[in-house]
């Protein structure tokens, strides 16, 4: 969150209700940040520009606001530089309430949603129109290639500020192309497979019976998985730092089990989310998880456990995390953030395409976040001594990934003079 929008959102009243339900202090912190050039990343421009629909808001004269849906060819909102979009307005039902609108005030918000991948893009911004007469070459760059609509203006939106929302209630939905590629992928095993159907294979023996009904790949070996309720009941409460351990099939016909962290901050779950590394050197769980477990795949386990909990007091955290032991540093940094509890996160990785959730993080706490990769043509290195050496007298340090790292953290902060029990780990060995 940045804080060019909290400047335009937060509004008196804005504030007054946050101080009301108790979130004030933590989205202050957003107000007081350094103030930020704004300017669409990679990532948002990607986004941008494989949308295919977005939702947009004017201002009318009366002060009422009017939302209306744009459609078009993937793409058909265009990048036109890092702080500036734009899109070719065609011919429609010539009631002109969006571009009347404009020309009383100039202010427009934006919705992009991605309903498979649970993302959403807000977009603030300023729009003028273009005209053909005046404008050409800069109308011509707004129209798709191959769209036979015909163009009656462009509209120009300079970006003043953008936000990505939590994905937790967005539904995903599936286009009748999505739908049909998904289809045609699955027609030829049908064809060359014609088995009868059978009863689900249920792993585990648990008391609490999870359904997967979600699978993301965050990076190229790192996959997400939700999980629900086989019942669709309400899942137990957890706390940050909780894992659950969950049954695997191996491909020799056994079942063995492994443990993972429950990825999210906790808030009343009605899924759990956990992240899984593959490594195909290693003996063969991770690997047995990700070639087995697919949609509708039904699990039995135990009630999720706590053996890296996270302090329930105002003292400020340092979270250190390497690798895939991110997973429970998220949560612990999403619960620090909701409290108004100060915190600072470094993350270390190879390269920013093997560690997940960074994009997010980069997000949601952007001034509070730094990351360090160590095999890019510029590596960057995360120095213990010096970031141990920094913290307060009351910080409480958590780290979670590999034992070397956490070695590292243990033994510095012992010749520093930092007690034992203020240092809280977790391996992934």
């Amino acid at each position: 969150m940045a804080r060019a929008f909290a400047k335009i959102s937060f509004t008196p009243n804005v504030q007054a209700v946050q101080a009301e339900m108790g979130s004030r202090t933590a989205y202050r912190t957003v107000e007081l940040g350094k103030a930020e050039a704004v300017a669409l990343s990679e990532f948002e421009q990607g986004f941008i520009a494989a949308r295919d629909s977005f939702y947009q808001a004017t201002v009318s004269q009366s002060g009422w606001p009017y939302v209306q849906h744009r459609g078009g060819p993937a793409g058909f909102l265009k990048i036109l530089d890092e702080q500036t979009i734009g899109y070719a307005d065609f011919s429609g039902n010539r009631q002109y309430l969006s571009v009347g609108n404009l020309r009383g005030d100039d202010r427009v918000s934006f919705l992009l949603m991605d309903y498979p991948g649970r993302q959403r893009l807000k977009i603030w911004g300023r729009a003028r129109v273009v005209d053909e007469r005046c404008e050409p070459a800069l109308l011509a760059k707004l129209e798709p290639p191959d769209f036979r609509g015909p163009v009656e203006r462009g509209i120009v939106i300079r970006v003043e500020a953008f936000d990505w929302n939590c994905p937790k209630y967005i539904t995903p939905r599936y286009s009748q192309r999505e739908v049909e590629t998904l289809l045609e992928q699955t027609r030829p095993q049908q064809q060359t497979n014609p088995v009868a159907p059978q009863a689900p294979i249920i792993l585990g023996n648990g008391v609490l019976p999870l359904t997967i009904s979600g699978v993301r790949q965050l990076t190229p070996r790192i996959r997400a998985y939700e999980l629900r309720h086989a019942d669709g009941e309400s899942l137990p409460i957890y706390q940050a730092g909780t894992h659950i351990r969950v049954p695997i099939a191996l491909p020799d016909g056994s079942v063995t089990s492994r443990t993972y962290s429950l990825t999210d901050a906790p808030d009343a779950p009605d899924c759990y989310h956990i992240a899984v590394l593959r490594v195909d050197d290693g003996d063969g769980g991770s690997s047995a998880l990700h070639d087995g477990w697919q949609i509708g795949t039904r699990i039995n386990v135990e009630a999720p456990e706590n053996y890296f909990p996270l302090h329930d007091d105002d003292r400020p955290a340092l979270l250190i995390a390497g690798g895939i032991g991110i997973t429970p540093i998220k949560a612990m940094a999403e619960t620090l953030a909701a409290r108004g509890t100060q915190f600072q996160l470094h993350y270390t990785g190879r390269t920013s395409l093997d560690m997940a959730f960074v994009k997010y993080l980069q997000r949601q706490f952007y001034d509070r976040c730094r990351f360090y990769f160590s095999q890019t043509q510029n590596p960057t290195r995360l120095d213990v001594p010096a970031l141990l050496g920094r913290a307060s007298a009351d910080t409480v340090i958590y780290v979670c990934g590999p034992t070397r790292l956490i070695d590292n953290v243990r033994q510095t902060a012992r010749q520093l003079g930092i007690a034992d029990e203020r240092v809280q780990f977790e391996s992934f060995s």
